[in-house]
C-alpha cells in the first residue's frame, strides 16, 4: 500500500514528473504524457478514466491555485502494482471539497467525477508550500469494477 503522505516511488521506480504553468493548453499536454506512461506500463485498460482524472485535477489547479509567478503546477504519475497514482501539486494552501451536484451550476463537478472514477483519492500536504491532490486507479479484476464509487 502506498503511503499518501510519504515519499513517492513506484514498485520499480516508475515515476513521471512534469511541471506546467497555468496555461489551459497544459491539460492536453499532461494527458499526452499520461497516455504515453500508461501505454509503456501496460495500463491501457484504465486510460479513459485516468485521462479524465488528470484533466479534472489539473484544470482545478490551474483555475483555483492562485500561486506566485514561477510556482508551477506539478504532475506525478506513479506506476503501482495494479494501476497508477496521479498526483497534482500546486502552491495554493486551500483544500478542495466535493460540492453537492447542482444542475444549475456550470462547474463544480470535477472532484465528484474524480471520486467516482478513482479507487482512492485525497488532498494532503506536500514538501514546500501548497497541497497535493492524488487519485489512484487500478485495473478492474475479472469479477468486476475496482472502483469504490
Amino acid at each position: 500500500m502506498v503511503n499518501p503522505n510519504g515519499p513517492l516511488a513506484g514498485p520499480d521506480g516508475e515515476l513521471v514528473v512534469r511541471r506546467w504553468n497555468r496555461d489551459p493548453r497544459c491539460v492536453g499536454r499532461a494527458r499526452a504524457e499520461l497516455r504515453k506512461a500508461l501505454a509503456d506500463w501496460g495500463l491501457a485498460q484504465i486510460e479513459d478514466d485516468a485521462l479524465l482524472v488528470v484533466s479534472e485535477l489539473l484544470t482545478n489547479a490551474g483555475r483555483h491555485a492562485r500561486a506566485a509567478v514561477g510556482r508551477e503546477i506539478e504532475t506525478r504519475y506513479v506506476r503501482l502494482s495494479a494501476g497508477v497514482r496521479i498526483e497534482v501539486h500546486d502552491a495554493a494552501p486551500g483544500r478542495p471539497e466535493v460540492l453537492p451536484l447542482d444542475p444549475e451550476r456550470d462547474c463544480g463537478r470535477g472532484l465528484f467525477l474524480v471520486a467516482a472514477l478513482a479507487d482512492r483519492w485525497a488532498a494532503g500536504e506536500r514538501s514546500g508550500p501548497g497541497k497535493r491532490i492524488w487519485a489512484e486507479l487500478t485495473v478492474p479484476t475479472e469479477s468486476g469494477s475496482s472502483h469504490g464509487g
